[in-house]
Parts: structure tokens; sequence; C-alpha cells
């Protein structure tokens, strides 16, 4: 038996297990990453650090080629700042100091009792379309005036004027004479305005045409058949507003931002604007859930009856109106 544990020892098929060494107490040797790198780095080639000292003086060399550029640009930059600054200041000044170039004198009655006068400048320089337009309409000089026609919604923070329908007699009467109620130059009008401009453009006092309708839905697509052949047109949601129906606003309104243009100012008469915003009105339901339902599924009795909210229980007109060049130019500057 000890022959055989003897051989077992020391086959060479089982190699003897080495013995333990013994650790050195007191003493510890951590495995440090930086002895790693530096052993790394000591194995470098000549033609390593050659082609590193190569990549570093072209990465020099290109820096300063570049400094030179850099610093032109930045000049550069610095030269066209004031001129930068300088175009936007005289687009704010145009902005927020307007010229009143004419006068229109409006006279309000409530329920057939006069109540005042107002007295409107138009800004004929910087909405010259919109000032045209509002000018023939109080004049009648087209053969269709604000005459008699009514305020068909009054809110707490402005006053609208129904303007001119687009039925019935004074349809009529334009299309004889040949005037032109298209709205399109009216809303480029607007469009320009509103991004030269930025802030509030309907201010307390302001007057605007409403030229746009912004809660109007795309139109529908729909199947139409043409000589034997199916052809995709568009079908019209509601109807654009017609240019005619102008806001008196009582306070700041940038809600009517997206859909008026400023074509003016109150000058005189602000306390009968006031007396406007004063006449009860149909109240607002558009809290009511049977409201709400109605319009998600799209009823029509539902529109109808947003039509009437906030119109005036009084009948609200114009009785006697004229227009004029002013005598002397009148500055008005206006402020967000």
């Amino acid at each position: 038996m000890l022959q055989n544990q003897k051989l077992l020892q020391f086959s060479p098929i089982l190699p003897p297990t080495p013995l333990p060494t013994a650790t050195l107490q007191g003493q510890s040797f951590p495995s440090s990453p930086s002895l790693a790198v530096l052993t790394q780095s000591r194995k470098l080639s000549r033609r390593d650090l050659s082609i590193s000292s190569n990549s570093s003086l072209l990465l020099l060399w290109g820096t300063q080629a570049l400094e030179p550029i850099f610093n032109l640009s930045k000049a550069r930059a610095e030269e066209n700042l004031p001129n930068t600054n300088k175009n936007e200041q005289e687009e704010n000044l145009k902005c927020t100091n307007k010229v009143a170039t004419k006068q229109a004198f409006v006279d309000i009655s409530i329920d057939g009792k006069p109540v005042g006068r107002i007295v409107i400048g138009l800004y004929g320089d910087n909405a010259s379309a919109g000032v045209a337009r509002f000018s023939s309409l109080v004049s009648g000089t087209a053969g269709i005036s604000y005459r008699r026609k009514k305020f068909i919604k009054i809110k707490p923070n402005y006053v609208q004027h129904g303007g001119v329908r687009t039925y019935g007699v004074d349809a009529e009467l334009a299309s004889s004479i040949g005037s032109n109620l298209a709205v399109e130059n009216l809303k480029e009008e607007w469009e320009r305005n509103y991004e030269q401009c930025p802030g509030t453009k309907n201010l307390a006092g302001t007057v605007s045409i409403i030229v746009r309708d912004p809660s109007k839905p795309p139109p529908k697509l729909k199947l139409v058949a043409r000589k034997g052949k199916l052809e995709i047109d568009q079908e019209e949601v509601g109807e654009d507003p017609n240019g005619t129906e102008f806001v008196i606003a009582t306070k700041d309104s940038p809600e009517l931002d997206a859909s008026a243009l400023v074509v003016g100012r109150v000058l005189e008469g602000m306390e009968v604007v006031e007396k406007v915003g004063l006449v009860k009105t149909v109240q607002e339901n558009t809290s009511s859930p049977y409201f709400r339902v109605a319009k998600i599924i799209g009823d029509k009795r539902a529109v109808v009856a947003e039509r009437g909210f906030n119109r005036p229980y009084s009948k609200v007109s114009m009785r006697t109106f004229a227009q004029g060049f002013t005598g002397q130019i009148l500055h008005v500057s206006m402020h967000a």
C-alpha cells in the first residue's frame, strides 16, 4: 500500500500539487492601474512616438491657421450686430408709434337713444388696405355703409360690430357698382403686420377689422364625378369673414391678434365704448355638458346657439358717421 501511494504521488499523469507559498505579513502588493499603463507605455516603439508627435504638430498648426478665420468672422459679426439692432429698433418704433392720417366720426345709439360720438384715428401708413376698407364703409362711398348696422357681440375685453352682410340689399348694391369685398389683400396685410410687430397688437382702445377665423376647420375632401372621371374636391366648412366686421378693444385683447387687423385707435369717446360694453348680453353657456357633447358630435344646433352667446339684448347701432383727413397729424403712441 505504501508503494502504491508513492507511485500515485510521483506519477507523471497526476503532477504533484504545488505547496502553498507563505504570504509575507505586513506587506501587500495591490494591482495598480498606473503600473499597467506604465508598462504599456514602455512598450511603445520609436515609430509610434514619432507618429504621435507629428499628429500633435499638425493639430497645433491647424489651430494656428484657423485662428485668423475665426477672428475675421467674429469681427464681421460684430460689425453686422449694430445694423441688426438698428433695424429691430426701427421696426419696433413703427409698431409702437403709429401716426393717424385720417379720422372717422361715429355716432352710437342704444335702443334708439344717442349715447355719444367715437372719434377714431386711422393708420393709413401702417394698414393702407384695412384703412381703405374701413373708410369706404364709414363714408358709404362704395355704395354700402355701416349705417344702422348693429353691434352683435359684447365681451369683457371688446365689443364687435356685425359689419355688412354678404346677402340682401347691401350685397346687390355692391355687386351692381362693382365694389370688391375680397378679403385676400387684408389677410396679406395682417400677415405682414403680425410678423413684423411682436407682442400684443389689439391693445385697449384699438380698432381692428376681422379678416380671418382661426377656429375654422380645414376643408373636407370628397369625390366628385366630372366628365366621366372621379376627382378629389375640397368642400369648405363654414364661412370666412368678409372683412367688414370690426372690433373695438376695451382692454388688451391678445386673443384678437390671430384674427383681427389693427387699423386705428379711439382718440375720443372711449366712455361711449364703455357704455356699449355695459349692455346686458345673452349668457355664455359653453360649460354646459349638453353643449359640449353637441359640439363634439357636430350638432348644428350647438353652432347656432354659440352664435347667440354674448349678443346684446338692446339694439346698439350706428346712427350717423363721417370721415376726413386730420387737420393736424396726430402722433399716437401705443405701449404694450
